[in-house]
């Protein structure tokens, strides 16, 4: 087996037991299990916010960061109905459109009026936003959700939301906890 066959083997492990099947691990408890995910999605949206073409973000970033839900309500055990593309997009608009807007605003603002210098600080942006949805998806929808549990108001997600997304950039910045063994 070439060094090249490696690598590609030890890639898709890391895909399997990282991404694809992450909530059939039993070693891992279902904290650490979304926290994996939000980790790995966070730091391939902020990788995505390097690309200097403005407005091609959102047709990137929109899928990854459904996708991460997706991951995350299979981690809570949430029915496949509700983890439907279409419910996981309503679950981020409930997290607050407003917030990703301006996020989208602020970085397509940066790309055209600074190329090439504004994609890269836009990054620990893109990596807090994606952070705040994770995790707001992950503790605050669907872990209430498979506990049944009541639902919390807007007010309330949207106060955790800017709680997630500063500690977000603030992880990013400092480089905490970002890697994903």
């Amino acid at each position: 087996m070439s060094s090249t066959d490696s690598r590609i083997e030890k890639a898709k492990k890391f895909l399997k037991e990282n991404l694809v099947e992450i909530e059939k691990r039993d070693d891992l408890s279902q904290e650490e299990k979304a926290q994996r995910i939000i980790n790995l999605f966070s730091g391939v949206c902020a990788g995505v916010a390097i690309q200097p073409i403005p407005f091609m973000d959102i047709f990137i970033l929109t899928p990854l960061q459904v996708l991460m839900g997706e991951r995350l309500a299979a981690i809570w055990g949430v029915p496949v109905k509700e983890a439907s593309v279409g419910s996981v997009l309503k679950d981020i608009s409930k997290i607050g459109f407003m917030g990703l807007g301006a996020m989208f605003f602020v970085t397509q603002s940066y790309k055209t009026f600074l190329p090439y210098f504004g994609a890269v600080t836009t990054i620990p942006m893109v990596y807090g936003c994606t952070y705040a949805i994770g995790n707001v998806l992950s503790e605050l929808i669907y872990k209430r959700r498979a506990k049944g549990q009541s639902k919390l108001s807007k007010d309330q997600i949207r106060e955790m939301w800017k709680v997630y997304k500063t500690k977000g950039q603030d992880k990013y910045k400092k480089g905490d906890e970002i890697e994903i063994k």
